[in-house]
């Protein structure tokens, strides 16, 4: 199967000739794929070299002249980087873009944590007014990709991962899905982790919903879970771990509640190893998580 970042130049290149307003910027990764739209396209496919507060400035350069920029490489050089140019040439400037990252949490563990970006959604969460999509599966990308770059202005952040469910499902840019229904706690899956988590809590008595957008969080579904399934929340993210337990808990607000957040953990992991071993050692392998999400729901609550 192709991995989402194998959809993403395909897909832009189509926008491409789709859109007028539509333009690619890249800072040297990923120019390949673009190849054949830049020949065709060459007023709006461009390459910045390794200089990734240009890629940020630039696409805001682009937006302020009336284009929809989509601004690609690897997340910890898209968010982390250049987020001074993220905060203030499109935050204080109020204009958008579409950010476009690859490599996710640890997705190339040779490339040692310069290529490593588990904090990206958490930093986004410190400015206003970003979407965030965290597709589980390619062909959930490339629906993601079309939302994002049709959302008018808005400034969104797709994070894309070699890192997969078995099967996508019909997502929508803004609402979870529930996958399962329980009595005794809701698990949000994110992206990618849902397979995990399906395994992990079979035969456990929980709701789980899943999230591919988790900016804005939906806070309508989280409630109407809790209705049945009580207040206690398990949050399972591929990123940062505890990122999105504050506003989990604002939606919860009324409510007396309990919230836990399972994701990468802030140990910086020294060695490079592969991605399943870095999965295991943050705890987000089925088993593992099984373990925190049953001792924190009550392992006894199991479903006839």
């Amino acid at each position: 199967m192709d991995t989402m970042r194998d959809r993403f130049a395909p897909v832009v290149s189509r926008l491409l000739d789709e859109d007028p307003r539509v333009a690619v910027v890249l800072a040297e990764i990923g120019v390949a794929g673009f190849e054949d739209a830049q020949h065709r396209h060459p007023d709006r496919v461009i390459n910045v070299g390794i200089r990734e507060q240009l890629l940020v400035g630039a696409g805001a350069g682009l937006a302020l002249t009336g284009l929809r920029p989509v601004v690609h490489t690897f997340a910890s050089f898209l968010v982390e980087r250049p987020f001074e140019q993220v905060k203030l040439d499109l935050g204080h400037q109020d204009v958008g873009a579409v950010l476009v990252s690859a490599s996710a949490s640890f997705d190339w563990p040779s490339g040692g944590y310069t290529h490593m970006a588990p904090g990206d959604i958490a930093l986004l969460d410190t400015l206003d007014g970003w979407t965030v999509h965290v597709p589980g599966h390619p062909d959930e990308a490339e629906t993601l990709l079309r939302h994002a770059v049709a959302a008018g202005d808005d400034k969104v952040y797709v994070r894309l991962s070699v890192q997969s469910n078995a099967e996508a499902l019909a997502v929508d840019g803004a609402r979870f899905h529930t996958v399962r229904e329980g009595r005794a706690g809701v698990v949000v899956a994110v992206g990618p982790m849902l397979d995990p988590v399906l395994a992990a809590t079979e035969g456990l008595d929980v709701t789980v919903l899943y999230g591919t957008t988790v900016r804005p969080f939906d806070s309508a579904a989280l409630r109407r879970a809790t209705e049945a399934a009580g207040t206690d929340v398990v949050l399972v993210e591929p990123y940062l771990a505890g990122t999105s337990t504050a506003v989990a808990s604002d939606a919860l607000a009324d409510l007396p509640h309990r919230v836990l957040g399972l994701g990468v953990g802030r140990r910086e992991l020294r060695r490079y190893g592969q991605i399943e071993e870095h999965v295991a050692a943050h705890g987000l392998d089925a088993g593992s998580l099984r373990e925190r999400i049953g001792g924190f729901l009550g392992a006894t609550r199991v479903s006839a």
